[in-house]
Formats: C-alpha cells, structure tokens, sequence
C-alpha cells in the first residue's frame, strides 16, 4: 500500500451486483467453468455474500473463488462458505508480524493467520497461501513458508516478483523460481514434484509427510502463457484478455448501452482473437529476441500481471487430436496451424508494449507516472535561415523553435555517393576508424478521430496495430541495406521502436533507436524503422480511413563518425 494511499474509482463507475451477474452468465453460458473474486480486496464490498450466492446458482459453473487479503475473512467466512465458496486464496508475504504492518500500512497480520486457521478448520483443502518473493525483502523467509505447510492443509504459492519499480524494470528485486528450488532443496532434499493440470499456472511439490506443498508461479523465469485460459474483468468492467496486455474492452459501457447479449458475445470474441503468444518480458526489446519470437509459431496464449482486478474468468479451450488447434468457444472459430489468422499472431507476437529507458507505457496503470503522449513532439526544427547568416557561423544551424543555435558540424560540399563522373556509388569506409554509433529518428502518423480510437482500443480488425507496427520497425532497420541500395550492410547491436498516442493530434508517435560499432553511421537505419512502423500503422488502418497522414519523418539526432554528433534538441 502506497503511504498515501491510494485512489479510490467512483462507486458509479463500478460494475454493479446485477452487472456482475449477468456478465458472469454469459461467459458461463460460454463454457467458463471457474470464476475468482479478486481485487484490490473483494471482501470489503459490501454485496460479496450476495454475489457469490447468485454465481453459485449459474448452471454450469464448476467453481467459485476469492482471493483476499484475508483481514476480513473470519468474519465472513462460514457466511460466504453458505453462500456456496469452494476455493480460497490468501495474499500474504511475510510470516513477519512487523513486515506485514509495513506492507499493507496497518495492524492485521494475527486476523490473517485467524483467517488461514478458520479456512482450514472449515474444510477447505488446499488453502491457498500466495506468497510474492522479493530480494533483500523476504526471501529469507521462503523455508519458513514452507514449514507453514507442515502441520495444515495450505498451498503455499510462490510468486516470482514481476520486477516494475514505478518507471524502471529491476531485476535485483526478483528470485526465481529455480533459486528459491535450489535453496528449499538443501533443507528437504526429499522434496518431490506433483503432477498439474495443463491449464496450471503453477509447479507444486511437497515435502513428504507434510499436510500441506508448495508451488511456484514462474510468471517471468519460465512463463506459462501457452496454457494459460484465464480471461479478467476489471472492477469498473473492462475486459482484458492478458494482464500484461494494454488492450482493454469495456463491457460495462456496452452493457449500459443496451448490448444485446449476441453482440456481448461478438465484443468479447473479438477481444479474444487478439490475445497473444505470450506476454513480453524486457529483454525481449532487444531485437535478436523479438527475431527469435517470430521465428517459433505461437499458440495464441498470452499471461501477464497488472493490479485492481476484480473478476478472474477460466476458459476452456478444447484440443483437437492430432492437430494444433484452438476452438474459440466466444466466436465459434476454429484457428489452426498456417493459418491467416496465426500469420498475423506471427507479426504481433513478443511485444511489450511497455518501453524502457525513458520512451513510454501504453498499459493503464494509475500508480505510473508516465504519459501515453511521453514522446516530445515538439521539438524544433533545425533548418538553415538567412535572417540569422550573421549571428549563426557556418558551423551553427539555427532553431527556430528553440530560439538558439545548435552546433551542428560543417556538411561537405560534394555529395558522397556519386563518382567524378556522376554516376551513383557506394562509399567506401575501409580506411575510418571504428566507433560507437547511435541514431534517433521519429515519425508521426496522422489517424483522424475514428481510426485514432480504434487503434487506442485495439479494435482495428487485422489486430493490434502498436504491436504490429513495432515490430515491423525492428524489422525494415535489419533490412535497410537491402530497401536503400548504397546503405552499408552493418551489425545493428541493439534497435528500439516505440509508439505512443497523442490524443490531441489523433496520432501515433514514432520514435525510433539503432546502435552499433563500427565505420559507418545508423542515420538510414533509424530512419528506416520509424518510416516502416509508420507504413504498417498506415496500412493496418486504411480499412478505416484513407485520411491518414504520416508526416516528421525526421533524424532527431546521431552521435559518432568524424562529422561529430547532431542533435534536434
């Protein structure tokens, strides 16, 4: 918990008991079999009772389940047991009475352990005990949790910690699954592995003769989105298919609207048909492994994490002997392998669509400080102006945004790629010295106001249009020496694209980085990427309108070579 709290969303914008329910009868009716009451903290609603009471009466639903934070749980316990509760999940991770006030900013951690004991007492087998580890926080307690397990019924789940620190990835934060094996392993060298489901999120092993075992969400060492058939709905009604996904439905809106359930389900197949491979952990920015990921044909499963989800929905997803195959039972379409559809699985696969070092997050999160507009636009153009020959050298170009002159270094007087004659030429670079170079470039795409919006709401039919065109950028700075005839073929070390939103403008925002040591620059190959991320952005939305612009293709700025750096900036 924040130490200042946190914000809580208007009552009104809440799904209501009534809407719950009858989102809950249309998966249901659907084949989702398991429904999870989660949040924020589900137990503090006042209707919870009644909720769980009215899901328990849908035909057809296997199981109900909460996860809580477990303060008020005694007291509610034998009433939403009644109410027909089969499955209990206990957030708690410290065994540390002290720990537990830091974490959740108040007294409590006796009326959880009151809770564990009550759930136990009361018949449920496991109770489920989900435990996030973290380095130089709680770590030290991982064999203590699994003593828990010695004398009562409890899954203890160990949770690797998803390393997202308010703007910064860090990886010093996380243990792994293997790690927190290794060290349970010197203490229970019996340890023994138990079989799963394959729709498991979770690796479960048990000390013998203990009542209770343990298990392990490797949702970043080893993720498991392949299997995953978890849908989720969050507390003010937004859909999302992964929850490290940025795309979100909002079924509430459609509800209030009048939606007829034939088209709830239309929405909702749609949303599904665009759930991805698997959710992109950081290193995946790095170009050679977005190149991995579309080289492996993906299964149409995406996992991911985020916070304030209340409705957690399981779906079954039947197999087809002998084939790959996905039966959507949302859309009643069958996806096999080669297929059109899986084509573009294949170019959307690997993205995460939030960015490092500083570019920008399109995935809702209130608690994040960065803007979806977090690319500056803005910047001045640098341009040569006769008005200024006298104060600017022949060395300084003036920006007239800025209102000061930016060093840049004397161009030649000879173009370079063409011989005495005139005739066109590649350089030659054999006799430069090898050097560090970088280049930043950007584009801007100009949607209109409806196509903007169905790109923000990944509604856009050949799919997500931010992903997509990612990749894409990646892709054409690879390609560059084959696309531009006289550009070098040179190893790019590292290649970034991102793309962000600017709702003023209707547009989406193109920035993009190449990187490399050698004798030649990466002007081309930035340029490359931001042009070919802006095309895919075009073509993915031309279905919608013609009316698309792609404008500021532009080198933002350059380091290395002999002509020294450049900068817009």
């Amino acid at each position: 918990m924040p130490e200042e709290g946190v914000q809580l969303t208007p009552k009104s914008e809440l799904l209501t008991a009534q809407e719950i329910i009858t989102l809950a009868r249309l998966f249901v009716k659907e084949g989702v079999e398991k429904i999870r009451l989660t949040g924020g903290e589900p137990l503090i609603r006042p209707d919870v009772v009644d909720i769980v009471g009215q899901l328990y009466k849908l035909e057809g639903l296997k199981t109900i389940a909460v996860t809580t934070n477990g303060i008020n749980l005694t007291r509610l316990l034998p009433r939403l047991k009644e109410a027909g509760l089969n499955a209990i999940n206990i957030s708690l991770d410290t065994l540390v009475p002290a720990k537990f006030e830091f974490i959740v900013r108040r007294k409590g951690f006796h009326k959880v352990m009151e809770g564990i004991h009550k759930a136990a007492e009361l018949g449920y087998h496991p109770v489920k005990v989900n435990c996030v580890v973290m380095r130089g926080f709680n770590e030290d307690e991982v064999l203590d949790f699994v003593d828990f397990t010695k004398d009562l019924p409890l899954d203890v789940r160990f949770i690797e910690y998803m390393p997202f620190d308010g703007n910064k990835w860090n990886f010093k934060k996380m243990v792994s699954y293997k790690e927190m094996l290794d060290t349970i392993k010197q203490r229970w060298p019996e340890l023994e592995k138990l079989p799963c489901e394959t729709s498991s999120t979770a690796k479960s092993y048990k000390v013998p003769h203990f009542q209770g075992q343990i298990s392990f969400i490797t949702s970043m060492s080893e993720h498991f989105c392949g299997s995953c058939n978890r849908l989720r709905i969050t507390a003010d009604g937004n859909l999302k298919v992964c929850l490290f996904g940025n795309s979100e439905v909002s079924l509430r809106d459609h509800l209030r609207s009048g939606a007829s359930e034939e088209q709830l389900i239309q929405i909702i197949g749609a949303a599904v048909g665009r759930k991805k491979k698997q959710h992109a952990e950081p290193a995946l920015m790095s170009f050679p492994l977005c190149q991995d990921a579309l080289q492996n044909p993906p299964n149409s499963k995406q996992w991911g994490h985020t916070f304030s989800h209340w409705l957690t929905l399981r779906v079954s997803l039947p197999k087809q002997k002998g084939k790959t195959s996905m039966k959507n039972t949302l859309t009643r379409q069958l996806f096999l392998p080669r297929s059109h559809s899986e084509k573009q699985w294949h170019m959307a696969t690997g993205i995460l669509q939030t960015q490092l070092r500083g570019y920008c997050v399109f995935q809702k999160n209130p608690s994040s400080t960065f803007d979806t507009k977090c690319l500056d636009t803005s910047v001045g153009q640098v341009s040569v102006d006769r008005q200024f020959k006298d104060t600017c050298s022949g060395s300084e170009f003036h920006t007239r945004d800025l209102g000061s002159c930016t060093k840049v270094p004397r161009a030649s007087d000879n173009l370079t790629h063409t011989d005495k004659e005139g005739r066109a030429t590649m350089v030659d670079v054999g006799g430069k010295p090898d050097s560090r170079r970088t280049a930043v470039a950007g584009a801007v795409v100009l949607l209109g106001e409806k196509a903007f919006r169905m790109v923000r709401q990944n509604q856009v039919k050949k799919g997500d249009v931010l992903a997509v065109a990612q990749i894409a950028g990646i892709q054409g700075a690879k390609l560059t020496s084959q696309l531009i005839p006289l550009c070098h073929n040179i190893p790019l070390y590292h290649v970034e694209v991102s793309l962000s939103l600017d709702e003023a403008r209707h547009a989406v925002v193109i920035r993009s980085s190449c990187h490399t040591w050698g004798r030649t620059g990466v002007e081309m190959e930035a340029l490359t990427a931001a042009s070919l991320a802006a095309l895919t952005v075009y073509d993915m939305c031309k279905a919608v309108t013609h009316d698309i612009v792609i404008q500021e293709l532009k080198l933002l700025s350059k380091t290395g070579g002999q002509r020294g750096d450049f900068s817009r900036v």
